[in-house]
């Protein structure tokens, strides 16, 4: 996630870093009130532009602690615009094996759910084992295609901010299909 956020500052975005294990959130539950780090986190997403999502893939989807903190992002929901609208996704998921696509197909199916746009670009790293070093060492590869992703979601967050693409009337079909 460090080395995709360097190639976003790279291409000139302002960056910040939420990790879910320092958020410590509880089990998402709207009768209880939010607690600070959920309010921060949905202050943060609603004031950026981009963002980068990664999670390991655990038992073939995100992870639990993941999937809650996206959970408190129904705090955005009365937003206007609400949730994601036009905001540009960035997506990475770290796998032992070799399936981590579905942990990146999860997350886009959220990114979609909130209105948001994933750019095309994903990264599904298989066999993270083998990618990062416990010495700190990133395989050349992964990392330029880490770079790249970050770089991407710059680019697309920019043209997204210039000119946003979710229309009124489409953002009136999905509030009335919301309600049925």
């Amino acid at each position: 996630m460090r080395i995709a956020l360097d190639g976003a500052r790279d291409a000139g975005a302002r960056v910040g870093l939420f990790d879910v294990r320092e958020l410590d959130l509880p089990m998402y539950d709207p009768a209880i009130d939010p607690p600070p780090n959920a309010l921060a986190l949905a202050e943060a997403v609603a004031a950026a532009q981009g963002m980068l999502w990664s999670s390991p893939l655990y038992h073939g989807t995100i992870s639990g602690s993941f999937k809650n903190a996206l959970d408190w992002l129904e705090l955005l929901g009365d937003r206007d615009p609400p949730y994601l609208t036009d905001k540009a996704i960035g997506l990475i998921s770290a796998a032992g094996g070799t399936q981590g696509l579905n942990a990146v197909n999860t997350m886009e199916f959220v990114v979609r759910a909130l209105r948001g746009w994933a750019v095309p670009l994903v990264l599904p790293i298989p066999r993270v084992g083998r990618v990062f070093g416990e010495d700190g060492s990133v395989d050349s590869g992964i990392r330029e295609s880490l770079l790249t992703l970050g770089r991407e979601v710059a680019r697309a967050a920019r043209q997204l901010s210039l000119a946003p693409i979710t229309t009124i009337e489409a953002q009136v079909e999905e509030q009335r299909l919301d309600r049925e």
